[in-house]
């Protein structure tokens, strides 16, 4: 009986108290001005990020000595082999392409040697958007060289297979 006391005492002097707040009771109060920081700065790194990356592909293209063009989204290409009377590759069409991705040391991830040619509806197919927007540059019976940056590749994350994380590609095509 003494014990059945005892522990009634116990609850009711320990179980009438304030709760304690777990830390997921208590959330820190970001104010607008630190929310507007916190943007710039994530812009600021974002914006970086590109430079660096856009200057590794200006290294390869100097270093590789062929005269890619650069458009607005940062896709380099170059049309090493033009076709005589293709014609133009354009949205939602369907087409068949050779090609080997590689990275910009060199180093080859994907091949239609290995993986069978591709044959996708340009712009509506899962593919990077950066070759989408690439072969509609070329003609039917180009080869050229497409150097895709990450954000329009496999981007911050990489594929998770063989493409590193933020790491632009090459793509040299053939469009059949």
């Amino acid at each position: 009986m003494r014990v059945i006391v005892i522990l009634f005492f116990c609850i009711s002097l320990f179980g009438c108290g304030e709760p304690v707040p777990s830390n997921q009771d208590i959330k820190p109060k970001i104010t607008q001005k630190d929310q507007q920081k916190i943007k710039e700065q994530f812009v600021n790194a974002n914006q970086q990020l590109l430079k660096k990356e856009s200057d590794e592909i200006d290294y390869y293209v100097k270093a590789h000595k062929q005269p890619f063009t650069n458009t607005k989204l940062g896709i380099r290409y170059f049309v090493y082999k033009p076709s005589i009377k293709g014609d133009s590759v354009k949205a939602g069409q369907v087409i068949k392409m050779k090609y080997t991705v590689s990275l910009l040391t060199g180093d080859v991830c994907y091949s239609s040697d290995t993986d069978g040619i591709k044959t996708f509806k340009v712009g509506e197919e899962n593919l990077e958007s950066g070759i989408h927007r690439g072969v509609q540059l070329l003609k039917r019976g180009d080869k050229a060289y497409i150097i895709i940056p990450s954000h329009l590749a496999h981007g911050l994350l990489g594929d998770f297979k063989k493409i590193p994380p933020q790491m632009p590609i090459i793509y040299d095509v053939e469009i059949l």
